[in-house]
Formats: structure tokens, C-alpha cells, sequence
């Protein structure tokens, strides 16, 4: 038996399972990709997580883009954090080209083209649909992680939302959350203290300043109503397939806070909400996140914990995280730690230390008699990577470098007009992009200020009359004869000689 032959009899037994599966392309040996010998990834250990990686131009983006379109195939919705705005192409059917031809004829796969099932998100004024959630909806513990609060600030946004829920007061904006924050050491003073025990000035001064920091990075875009109810992202097509839900995040680049606000939300409202899956064999949700490093660079100690609980509890509710990044150290040893697919295309060698994380990433992969990883990390060519999945036991299957399928779909964004197109054919459009500003804590408290104020002026106004009167009374005769003591002892005199007879 050649070399060939044992390694497409490993390649082929090693990714061969009796479940769904979707096919990322066909194994590479000594440089040339092997036909039929197809490199598989099973549905049922898609809610394992994982990572797709590499240098710029290498083909990440291409790769994220066949696995997106095979799992909506497959009826699986997608969500993808486009980051760099190169994805809208997958509504519309790519171009048939000899070069594509070319690929899948030595893959072994036939080519077809074609789009897929497509709802444009923003988080900003961009157009597409509105997502967004309430303060309250947060809770006192997701917000003090996000804002990277103390203890003892902590404890104060605790004792907001619990007078607020006292009072029944809507948090819905920022701007109610900050009208709360100054009525507790301010018009309110007295009545928190009295309830819950004094608020420091100081601290909730700190907290303000927290929230205005947030508020600079578009947060007011984000929080309000109406809020965006994660089960939309679960929506099947009429021909089975599931969305791919494209959320635009090319203008918060710079705003990292805001990026990672927005998905601590969101994959806590989905841990909270979507049932327990068990054993399924398929996932319920695929999330993709380009541009990793946008999440974890910035964010908190508190929110980076807060990430990385929800990645080791999430995958029983049946979603896969899959991060998308340039170098696999991007991402946190507590999260790599925890996936299960890895997707690595090249990988370049420009100076010591690149050499040494391309020495730590090879050693990330199961070791391979075919191949010499660290070596073929700096040689892979565009659109080629490393697969290492899970079979359906859990176990990995055989290390492959990978030829990669070509998308079905555009390999290029949509123009103004298609993309205008496509959102004015949402139905979710219709249901979240109106803007609702209800009667919520900001005006409640407003109000009951301007009570307190009116009350207190007409007080002032009564004890100002008060003294006039009395004034008035002792110059007036009658008064003053009616209560001289002579005047009341003879009355008195009178009533005695009465009740003695």
C-alpha cells in the first residue's frame, strides 16, 4: 500500500460518521490535494467551539463563508459579527469561474452557485435591523462588569435596581439609569438612606462617570426599546434553510467597549433563554466573531471571567462561539482551552517572536506522521489550512491540511443598492427599527421631583402667612380683649358660680 493509499484510508475513516456532517474541502499530501479525500466536521460536535486563524489574506474570511453557508443548508441559523463589512455577499450567488472549477475538480466536489437566506444587524445609525436591550434587562451584575465597578459600586447599582423594582420605576436608557444614580444622593437623599443605608456621593459620582465613558463608545444607540428578542435569530426559511443574521460593525472598531457590551449581552440573554439541548446531534445556533481580538483586548478582568463562563456553559444550549483571528494567542488560554474545532491557515514567520507563537501554535494540534506542522504552518497557500475537528465520540480526527471549498456565495459585498434592497424586505425591520422613548424612571423621577419642589414652595408659602396672621391678630381689639387674662379669669369667675348652684 503507498503513501497515498494509507493516508486517504486514515483521512477517509477518520472523518466518516454516521451523522450529518458539512464538508470543508479535501486533504493535502506532499503538497497536492488529495481527491474524494474529504476533510468533514460533524454537526453534533459544532457546539464545541472553535477557532479559525491566520494572517491577513490567508483566507479566513473565505473559510468562515463556506461554513456559514453549509450550516444554513443544513437548516442551522448563523450569526456573524462582520467587522470588516466583507460578508453581505452571501445573499447573492457567486460567480462560476475556471479557477473555482478548477479547485473543486481536484477537491472531488461539484460547484454550484447560489445565496442564501440573509438579514442585515446594526448596533449603530447604519441601516439594517435595530438591535437593542434595556438596562434593566442587564440586571445590577452584568452592568457593574461591564462598567468595571468595585465592590462597593457594585453593591450601589444593586440597591438602584432594588428601589427601582420598590417604586416600580422602568430602567430602560442610560439616561434613566443616570437620573437614578444622581436622585440617590441628591433630591432622594434621605429617602434611600432611610431604606437602604446611606450612598456615598463619591461613589456614585465614579459610576456616572463609567456610564458617560459608555455613552461616548454609542452605548445610548444600544440600550432602549424595542428590545431584540434572541429567539429571531432562530428563523428557518421557506425552503428549510437557516438565516444567516450579518450583524455591520464597521464603524466600532474603535469602540471595543460597546462590541463587547453588546455580546456579553446577547450571549447571556441566549444562555437564560434557550432551553437545555442534551444530546442532540445538531446545533441550534452557530455564532461567528471576526476580528476576536476586538473582545478580549479591551475588555475587563471581571468581563473577560464573565466571557469565559458562558463560553464553558453556553455550548449545552446547543450554540457554537467560533473565533475568527489573526494568531490563535488572540484568544485567552480559558477559552482556547475549550474548543474543539481548529481551522489554521498560514501563518508568517517575520520575526523571533512570530517564530516562537507559530512553535506554540503547531504544538496545539495532534501530532501527525504525515506532517511536520510547524513547517507547514509558514507553507500553506491561500485558501488551504490545518483542520482538526472532533468526531462524534469527542475525539479528534486526523490532523489534514486542507484544500478549502470554495463559497457558494459572492466573494464580494453588495452593492448600496442590493444592500438597501435587502433590508426593505425584512420583516424584522418592521418590528424593531421604530424608536420607543415610554414613560420610564427619567420621567417618573422628573416628576415626582417637580412634586416635592411644589410641595416644598407651598409649605415655605404657608409658613411665610403664619406669622402675618398671628401679627394681625394681636393688633386687633377684639382679640386682644377676648385673650387678656382678665377677660378669661372672669369667664372662668362665671362658669364656677354656675356649677356651684
Amino acid at each position: 500500500m503507498t503513501e497515498n493509499d494509507t493516508f486517504l484510508k486514515e483521512i477517509t475513516e477518520g472523518n466518516t460518521f454516521k451523522g450529518d456532517y458539512i464538508t470543508m474541502g479535501s486533504a493535502i499530501l506532499n503538497e497536492q490535494p488529495i481527491k474524494n479525500a474529504f476533510v468533514n466536521i460533524p454537526l453534533k460536535t459544532l457546539n464545541r467551539h472553535g477557532l479559525i486563524a491566520g494572517a491577513t489574506g490567508t483566507g479566513k474570511t473565505k473559510t468562515l463563508q463556506v461554513m456559514a453557508e453549509n450550516l444554513s443548508e443544513q437548516g442551522i441559523p448563523v450569526l456573524l459579527m462582520d467587522i470588516k463589512g466583507d460578508l453581505s455577499g452571501l445573499a447573492k450567488p457567486g460567480d462560476d469561474n475556471p479557477a473555482i472549477n478548477n479547485r473543486h475538480e481536484k477537491i472531488g466536489l461539484p460547484y454550484s452557485s447560489k445565496g442564501f437566506p440573509v438579514d442585515v444587524l446594526t448596533l449603530s445609525d447604519q441601516d439594517g435591523v435595530r438591535l437593542r436591550a434595556t438596562v434593566s434587562e442587564f440586571g445590577p451584575i452584568l452592568l457593574s462588569r461591564i462598567l468595571d465597578l468595585t465592590d462597593t459600586q457594585s453593591g450601589i447599582v444593586s440597591v438602584i435596581f432594588k428601589y427601582c423594582d420598590d417604586n416600580k420605576l422602568p430602567l430602560l436608557d442610560l439616561k434613566d439609569f443616570k437620573k437614578i444614580l444622581q436622585y440617590a444622593t441628591q433630591e432622594g437623599r434621605d429617602e434611600f438612606q432611610e431604606a437602604y443605608g446611606r450612598i456615598s456621593a463619591a461613589s456614585t459620582g465614579a459610576i456616572l462617570r463609567k456610564v458617560v465613558e459608555l455613552e461616548q463608545q454609542g452605548a445610548d444607540l444600544f440600550f432602549g426599546e424595542t428590545s431584540f428578542d434572541v429567539q429571531d435569530l432562530l428563523r428557518i426559511d421557506d425552503e428549510g434553510r437557516g438565516y444567516i443574521n450579518i450583524l455591520r460593525l464597521t464603524d466600532i472598531q474603535d469602540r471595543p467597549k460597546l462590541f463587547s457590551t453588546f455580546m456579553l449581552s446577547l450571549l447571556a440573554e441566549i444562555y437564560t433563554t434557550f432551553p437545555e439541548q442534551g444530546d442532540s446531534g445538531r446545533p441550534e445556533l452557530i455564532i461567528f466573531i471576526d476580528e476576536a481580538h476586538l473582545i478580549f483586548n479591551e475588555a475587563s478582568k471581571a468581563l473577560l471571567n464573565q466571557i469565559e463562563s458562558i463560553v464553558k456553559l453556553i455550548r449545552s444550549k446547543g450554540v457554537g462561539l467560533y473565533f475568527v483571528t489573526q494568531n490563535p494567542t488572540d484568544v485567552p488560554e480559558a477559552v482556547l482551552s475549550q474548543l474543539g474545532l481548529k481551522i489554521q491557515h498560514a501563518l508568517r514567520a517575520f520575526t523571533a517572536k512570530d517564530r516562537k507563537a507559530i512553535k506554540l501554535t503547531a504544538q496545539n494540534y495532534p501530532d501527525s506522521e504525515y506532517y511536520d506542522t510547524e513547517s507547514i504552518l509558514t507553507n500553506l497557500g491561500t485558501g488551504e489550512a490545518l483542520v482538526s475537528a472532533l468526531d462524534e465520540k469527542g475525539r479528534p480526527t486526523p490532523l489534514a491540511a486542507t484544500m478549502m471549498r470554495a463559497p457558494m456565495s459572492r466573494m464580494d459585498v453588495l452593492t448600496d443598492n442590493e444592500l438597501s434592497e435587502l433590508i426593505s424586505k425584512s420583516k424584522l425591520v418592521k418590528k424593531y427599527n421604530e424608536t420607543i422613548d415610554r414613560e420610564s424612571a427619567y420621567e417618573l423621577l422628573n416628576e415626582k421631583i417637580a412634586h416635592a419642589e411644589a410641595e416644598a414652595e407651598h409649605q415655605k408659602q404657608v409658613a411665610k402667612k403664619a406669622p402675618a396672621q398671628r401679627k394681625s391678630n394681636a393688633m386687633n381689639p377684639i382679640i386682644k380683649v377676648l385673650t387678656s387674662a382678665t377677660f378669661i379669669r372672669s369667664v372662668f369667675g362665671i362658669l364656677n358660680k354656675v356649677i356651684k348652684k
